[in-house]
């Protein structure tokens, strides 16, 4: 007799309701594997709340760490036990560990609680939920400093916390916290010497890469695109796709230090994409204008953001580490001096009389 087989349609409609239900449970072990960590945390904690000694608390942890182990085997080290305390002490709100679970491995939450800054912590967290990043994909965007980066571009902390509340609130990424300044493109391997042409072509060599630095969503559509007006030809350098923002995103490479007629190019672009390529349901483009060096005070008197152009600056070369960061903690502290002075320009006048006027 022959071999019956099923009908094509059958097994693959039973195979996908397998690999679905595989999915979901293994979603569910893991938010409820996190949960339990969690609860496992609170408790020590309250515990060693009892004790007046930090040896106390250690002699504690070793002697549940070494019970455990005897009990349920391997995961249940001093360590990890320490792992699941910091998890209580710094997701402190149940509901919102419990809705972080669901998108989030005990991997993830491992190299969450490994930051000191609690902003850092909710910024990667929510990112990492909203673009679906491995934990590959988090520890290579903690490394590069994405969210020291992403301070950058916008005045201080406050900002990205406003931008944060939009995106747990909506499910939406804003440019704001997608566009970062500045890029890091030492993967491109250039010397000293190098024209603009070589930038690009190292750019589409590594393209992979690049990408990866943009940031999730980025898709690329074209190299040096090119625009007639009036018999006149133009060429946007490269031209990308973001799917989070539902954007045409066009880069302008620039050697030296931005320049204010870079505003009126850029923007010539943005209109005529916006008038040719934008399609129905996508938002107006951007432009982002790449430079080795960049005059704020020119930036912000040319109402860049308002004209939807991000300037930012790239490193070729990759400084050490510790400049890096004091280059950027620098950066930081200027922009929340321009956010403090924000602030006092927008006191009124008929404020300031109405205190003059009650200590007369």
């Amino acid at each position: 007799m022959p071999t019956l087989t099923a009908a094509p349609e059958l097994y693959s409609d039973i195979q996908t309701l397998i690999i679905q239900t595989k999915q979901q449970t293994a979603v569910a072990v893991n938010a409820a594997l996190t949960m339990m960590y969690w609860q496992i945390g609170q408790r020590i904690n309250q515990e060693l709340l009892k004790g007046e000694r930090a040896e106390y608390g250690k002699q504690i942890v070793a002697n549940l760490a070494k019970q455990l182990t005897e009990s349920f085997g391997k995961g249940w080290s001093a360590r990890n036990i320490a792992y699941m305390m910091q998890l209580n002490e710094q997701f402190p709100q149940q509901e919102i560990l419990h809705s972080l679970c669901a998108k989030l491995s005990w991997s993830h939450f491992r190299l969450l609680i490994s930051l000191k800054e609690p902003l850092a912590r909710e910024f990667y967290a929510q990112m990492c939920v909203a673009e679906t990043w491995s934990v590959r994909t988090l520890n290579e965007r903690i490394d590069s400093m994405l969210f020291e980066r992403t301070a950058l571009s916008k005045k201080p902390a406050e900002t990205i916390k406003l931008e944060l509340q939009q995106l747990a609130e909506h499910k939406q990424v804003s440019a704001n916290l997608i566009l970062k300044d500045p890029y890091v493109l030492d993967f491109l391997g250039l010397n000293d010497h190098y024209l603009e042409k070589d930038l690009e072509d190292a750019i589409l060599r590594e393209l992979e890469q690049f990408l990866l630095e943009l940031g999730a969503g980025f898709s690329f559509i074209a190299r040096q695109k090119r625009i007639q007006l009036d018999g006149d030809d133009f060429y946007i350098d490269l031209l990308f796709y973001n799917r989070q923002l539902k954007r045409l995103v066009a880069i302008d490479l620039k050697l030296g230090k931005f320049k204010p007629h870079y505003k009126g190019q850029m923007e010539l672009y943005l209109r005529w994409l916006d008038k040719h390529e934008r399609q129905a349901g996508e938002q107006a483009p951007l432009g982002i204008i790449l430079c080795a060096q960049k005059n704020q005070e020119q930036i912000e008197l040319l109402e860049m953001d308002d004209a939807g152009i991000h300037v930012a600056e790239y490193l070729a070369v990759l400084p050490k580490r510790e400049i890096l960061h004091q280059r950027l903690q620098e950066a930081i502290n200027s922009a929340k001096n321009r956010y403090n002075r924000t602030l006092l320009d927008s006191s009124t006048p008929e404020c300031s009389q109405s205190g003059l006027d009650s200590k007369k």
